[in-house]
């Protein structure tokens, strides 16, 4: 005969004396002395007796209660351990509810070593900090689908779209982390995104450069001996340096006329941190002598106050002196004029700015940097900078 089931009332479970009583099922009512009560499940599984709480009383009503028996009787009737299943559950829950700020912190972390500067700079981060996360950051990553991303994007996506495009190229990467850690997350949601975001109208702009013709007149003006101009006249008299190298340049670099940049300076992806030799020419080594008195901790071009000179420093250098053009633009300067001046060789002239132009088998196998040959190209450069030059115009609206 089956053991009767709902034995007790509402009504009288406030009235019940400090005790244990049968609902029937398994469920127990057990009152305190102290006057709390709580829910209990008698359960055997594989043998052995078990009991399992289900929450107390009066938070948990006499009809949840029996409902919850129900569902976890059931779960012992399908063969498995109710206990162990709903921790089990509640591990799975827990694990789905990772909020994408936590992932993307997580994934950032995980990247340090693949990015220049172990990534202090920010610039790989920052497009998650500006224009995902403070809409997103704190939705479990497991509920974010393409409709999230497409409505978290979509007010950047043609304004600012280079921005856009990488804050879509950290989130697919926080996606595919978070499914390395064992998380439920739909790893075609940032493609479907895109797909939903459209053809993007925006075209990228290419930082203007100067044409190599007058750069001589350009590098001639520079005639002030500011620690800003001095800086500049070193950037173009090396061609193949960007700004930060120039920034940071350091007597301890230099050792006769070769400048050695520091791994970490130089703009290489995947972590790659190689040392780059820059031949000085006649005239850079008269510029830097002209630094020297400048120098301040060994620091060719000391900020004001301390530190170095800023990024922007050289560019608004040239925005005041009315230039359409930027400083990172004379790399584009010099390297046109290493094809219709120089006749350089194109290895010569990929690796006077830096560039990497083979395959790391290629490179293994190939051990040099072209140092000497580019020791005679930065010659002929500075004789070009420093020849007769073309008069000097900038655009009327510049």
């Amino acid at each position: 005969m089956a053991r009767p089931k709902h034995k007790l009332t509402n009504a009288e479970l406030k009235a019940k004396a400090p005790g244990k009583y049968s609902d029937g099922g398994g469920l127990w009512f057990h009152k305190r002395k102290d006057g709390g009560a709580q829910w209990v499940l008698r359960y055997t599984s594989f043998g052995r007796r078990h009991e399992m709480g289900l929450g107390s009383y009066p938070s948990v009503t006499l009809k949840t209660a029996r409902q919850e028996a129900e569902k976890w009787q059931a779960v012992v009737r399908d063969g498995k351990d109710a206990i162990r299943e709903r921790e089990r559950q509640r591990r799975d829950a827990e694990r789905n509810l990772h909020i994408l700020r936590d992932i993307a912190l997580d994934a950032f972390e995980s990247r340090k070593a693949e990015l220049k500067g172990d990534g202090k700079a920010g610039r790989w981060f920052s497009p998650l900090e500006l224009h995902v996360l403070p809409k997103l950051g704190k939705m479990p990553v497991a509920q974010i689908d393409q409709r999230d991303i497409r409505d978290t994007l979509a007010p950047i996506w043609h304004e600012k779209a280079d921005t856009a495009r990488k804050a879509l190229n950290r989130l697919s990467i926080c996606m595919r982390h978070a499914a390395a850690l064992g998380l439920d997350v739909d790893l075609q949601a940032v493609e479907k995104a895109k797909a939903l975001l459209g053809q993007q109208r925006h075209q990228p702009q290419h930082i203007p450069s100067m044409p190599w013709q007058e750069v001589p007149a350009f590098y001639q003006s520079l005639t002030g001996g500011t620690v800003a101009e001095l800086a500049l006249r070193l950037l173009i008299l090396t061609a193949g340096t960007r700004s930060k190298p120039i920034r940071f340049a350091h007597l301890d670099q230099i050792d006769g006329d070769v400048w050695t940049v520091p791994g970490p300076l130089m703009k290489n992806r995947k972590g790659r941190e190689v040392d780059f030799r820059v031949p000085l020419s006649s005239e850079a080594l008269a510029v830097i002598e002209q630094a020297k008195p400048f120098a301040r901790d060994g620091f060719l071009f000391p900020g004001v106050r301390k530190g170095v000179i800023s990024d922007m420093t050289l560019s608004n250098f040239m925005k005041r002196q009315g230039s359409p053009y930027r400083p990172h633009g004379f790399r584009a300067s010099f390297r046109t004029w290493c094809d219709e001046a120089a006749n350089a060789k194109f290895e010569v002239a990929q690796a006077a700015i830096a560039h990497v132009t083979d395959s790391a088998v290629v490179r293994t196998y190939r051990q040099t940097d072209f140092l000497e040959q580019r020791r005679a190209l930065m010659e002929r450069w500075a004789s070009h900078l420093t020849s007769q030059p073309r008069l000097l115009e900038f655009p009327a609206n510049a």
